[in-house]
Formats: structure tokens, sequence, C-alpha cells
């Protein structure tokens, strides 16, 4: 796929991924941040990121990261720091609410 076009339809996956995630952030001083739009495949195929949605918790030393991910775990939206409470809180609804699965291995963050 032409660089152009897998970045044109990644973006439109991280902007979706991004209002998704908006929705279930009730925090003034969080918001839902645009990640990664394109797989980092190490060639000069380019991909977008994938289209499914699965949630991702990272723990840092600040507090907890939430990201909506591919199947691959390359993120496309993300909040962060959340205290454990707000974590769970948000975790919960997303898995209630929005009937998301938890992506359990490492997650591509932008650097």
């Amino acid at each position: 796929m032409q660089y152009f076009i897998a970045l044109k339809i990644g973006e439109k996956r991280v902007k979706d991924a991004q209002d998704f995630l908006a929705k279930f952030i009730d925090d003034n001083q969080n918001q839902a941040m645009p990640a990664l739009a394109l797989k980092d495949n190490k060639t000069n195929i380019w991909e977008p990121v994938g289209e499914e949605n699965y949630y991702g918790i990272v723990k840092g030393d600040q507090g907890y990261l939430i990201a909506i991910c591919d199947k691959n775990g390359i993120a496309k939206a993300i909040a962060n720091w959340f205290t454990e409470e707000k974590k769970s809180e948000i975790e919960n609804n997303l898995k209630t609410k929005a009937n998301l699965k938890q992506y359990l291995g490492n997650i591509s963050l932008p650097v």
C-alpha cells in the first residue's frame, strides 16, 4: 500500500479510537490523545493500524495509561496518567459498556 493511503486510513482509525476513548474519560485533567496511525513492520511496506479495538493498560511511575489498540497491541489512542481507582473505573466501563477485551501483550506506544 502506498504510504499516504495507509496514513489516511490509519489517521481515520486513530481519530475514531480517540473519540471512542474520550467517551469513557470523565476527567478535566486527562484527555484522549492520538497515538500511532501506521504499523511498525520495519519494512518499506506501509500498513495502517488495525481496525479492531482492544483496551490496554500500562503501569508507570506516574500512574496508569489506558490505550485503545489493535489486535497487535499498536496504540491508536491513549490517555494518561490515572490513579488505580480511576483506571479501574474506566476499565470496568470499557469492559461492560463497550464490550472491549483487554490486550494483554506489550503495547506499542508513541515515543
